[in-house]
């Protein structure tokens, strides 16, 4: 179990970390709205291989069914080794971007409403805000969390739908192999 987990947690987190940071390299300041939708797409593309993941170890190493609990925990797993993946390349982006991103955020945030049209004290509350958030954003202690509560929700959400639909072994069912 352990490898499936270490393997296709791996993977989804490739599967989420490579298109991701590739759009914050190449995209243009002021796109963050875009690129925010574009990313919650990959994770739920990585983490679609959580239920791969369980639907390999139901049929491959227990014959087709398995109980939602350890579909639930094996999921859980792959989620927790994606998540890892995604804080630890979210900190060496942040690194060799020189922290850029605690810079450009406020700064596309603060632009954005103006373009909207908000008031001056709307503005300056937004630019206080922006500043306090930052301020405790710039300790890895507070960060590190908070990037695990940007990512490890979808995949709870994905292995509660995977050991839900997994545990009825009707559910896509083993194919058995004659011959």
């Amino acid at each position: 179990m352990s490898r499936i987990i270490i393997a296709f947690g791996l993977v989804a987190g490739l599967i989420i970390v490579v298109p991701m940071f590739t759009l914050l390299f190449i995209s243009d300041p002021g796109s963050l709205g875009h690129a925010e939708i574009i990313g919650f797409s990959f994770m739920f593309l990585g983490f679609s291989l959580i239920f791969v993941g369980v639907k390999r170890f139901r049929d491959r190493a227990l014959g087709g069914v398995i109980r939602f609990v350890p579909a639930f925990l094996l999921g859980l797993g792959i989620s927790a080794v994606a998540t890892l993946v995604y804080i630890v390349s979210w900190e060496i982006t942040l690194a060799l971007t020189n922290y850029a991103f605690l810079e450009t955020y406020p700064a596309q945030a603060i632009e954005a409403a103006r373009a909207k049209g908000k008031s001056s004290a709307e503005i300056a509350k937004l630019t206080a805000d922006m500043q306090s958030m930052m301020t405790w954003y710039r300790n890895p202690l507070l960060r590190m969390p908070m990037t695990t509560i940007e990512i490890f929700p979808v995949g709870l959400l994905v292995s509660l739908v995977s050991a839900g639909l997994l545990r009825n072994s009707r559910f896509l069912p083993m194919k058995v192999v004659q011959g």
